[in-house]
């Protein structure tokens, strides 16, 4: 049964009331690919005329974390303690974003973690859109979770 649906199939919010507190974590990761007909250098940070890329992007995300409810119908305002995002460069024309998230709550956070490496990669498209159009956003993806009813790791999915 969808977590989000009431017994008459109508939207509701999940009851937190009854959960235990816990340290919940999670990380998510966004993939940008560059065209290869676009020259973007590879281990250096990019800087537009609106700015340094990844240090924008790293402050969009670590925001749009924090307001996460404010933009998922049903997520609970959550007071995060940490939020960190990682931006690296891949292979060829690859940008790496990673978004890990912590607070100490009654339900998880990887809404959090996939909204921040979801807007920091968002953030990269935007500033850079003037090189092309033909930016990617790939791999929108939940890498782990821990502190609720069952932990996740995407690695453990991906072998089974």
């Amino acid at each position: 049964m969808l977590s989000h649906v009431d017994k008459a199939n109508r939207p509701t919010m999940v009851d937190v009331g009854d959960k235990a507190v816990t340290v919940r974590t999670a990380t998510a990761r966004a993939v940008v690919v560059f065209p290869a007909d676009v020259v973007v250098r590879s281990g250096e940070a990019l800087r537009t005329k609106k700015g340094p890329v990844f240090d924008t992007a790293i402050i969009a995300g670590v925001m749009a974390a924090k307001r996460t409810h404010e933009l998922i119908p049903f997520c609970h305002p959550i007071p995060l303690e940490d939020c960190k995002i990682a931006i690296e460069w891949g292979e060829g024309n690859e940008v790496v974003i990673e978004c890990s998230v912590r607070a100490t709550h009654k339900t998880g956070v990887e809404m959090e973690a996939l909204t921040g490496a979801a807007t920091a990669a968002l953030t990269v498209y935007d500033m850079c859109k003037a090189l092309t159009h033909g930016i990617e956003i790939r791999e929108v993806a939940l890498l782990a979770k821990a502190g609720g009813k069952r932990d996740y790791r995407r690695s453990q999915e991906r072998t089974a």
